[in-house]
């Protein structure tokens, strides 16, 4: 399996590290050229308007928004998420529309406001995840296809699902807790790309 890492700023390299330990090809994409035969994709945290940029003057918006109707699994963390969303709170940047999620941009404060969290992640069983948020994004309002896997103590989504999209406020890559990283590997696997249900279908 072949797993692509949108590498046009933030901590892609990270995510590569984590990808490798659990034995996944990866590629990192910076051109649209670079999305062609991949299984999944992973969007990192960065910097969600310099994101909104790169993305646009290198033209992968389009070609994004085609895997995730085409059924390739796709996972967003921190800027990943404000990219991956429906509408933001705020009018920069532009999200790709791919899942039905309002995002909060910067919703606990500056870099000096980061913290950890121990949750509970739905799909990864009764142990606790230890969670880094880094001026990190919530989800303000999920749609009725969002399957939401943790919530903060306050009740705020934090990790959420939409058929093999996944969007998560934290950055799980910078722990040695490679759980979720393992989960978004087995959406990649767990069907081929020829019977895969695009972005949005309903559930069996």
């Amino acid at each position: 399996m072949k797993t692509g890492v949108l590498a046009l700023q933030g901590d892609f390299a990270e995510h590569i590290t984590v990808l490798r330990r659990l034995g996944s090809e990866t590629v990192e994409v910076r051109l649209p050229r670079d999305l062609e035969g991949i299984d999944a994709l992973i969007m990192p945290g960065g910097e969600s308007t310099t994101f909104g940029y790169l993305m646009g003057l290198y033209h992968l918006k389009e070609p994004i928004k085609e895997m995730a109707h085409r059924g390739v699994p796709i996972w967003g963390t921190c800027a990943g998420m404000i990219m991956m969303a429906r509408e933001l709170t705020e009018d920069e940047p532009v999200p790709l529309g791919l899942m039905d999620i309002q995002v909060v941009r910067n919703a606990f404060g500056r870099q000096v406001d980061s913290f950890e969290a121990d949750l509970e992640v739905e799909p990864l069983g009764p142990e606790k995840f230890t969670a880094v948020f880094i001026r990190a994004p919530v989800i303000a309002q999920v749609g009725e296809g969002i399957r939401v896997l943790s919530r903060l103590d306050d009740g705020r989504p934090v990790a959420v699902q939409q058929g093999l999209l996944l969007a998560t406020s934290f950055h799980p890559e910078l722990t040695d807790d490679v759980r979720l990283h393992r989960y978004f590997l087995s959406l990649a696997s767990a069907e081929s790309p020829e019977t895969r249900r695009p972005a949005g279908a309903p559930q069996e």
